[in-house]
């Protein structure tokens, strides 16, 4: 799933490693999901968007196929 992520970890001023730490997950699966190797549990997806202050709809792009 095609995501906002790196960009928005940017404009947080967030390595891979200090959003890793705050999700409590390792920077390989910070790594996954900015490359869209990966596609979060729903659980993770509202961390991430606790982080970054913004809906999931604003860091996840849906498209069906």
């Amino acid at each position: 799933m095609k995501n906002n992520i790196k960009a928005l970890r940017a404009v947080h001023h967030l390595t891979q490693d200090e959003l890793a730490e705050q999700l409590n997950v390792s920077r390989q699966t910070i790594i996954s999901l900015e490359k869209e190797r990966y596609n979060p549990s729903i659980t993770l997806a509202f961390k991430l968007s606790r982080v970054f202050h913004c809906q999931i709809e604003d860091i996840f792009i849906y498209e069906e196929d």
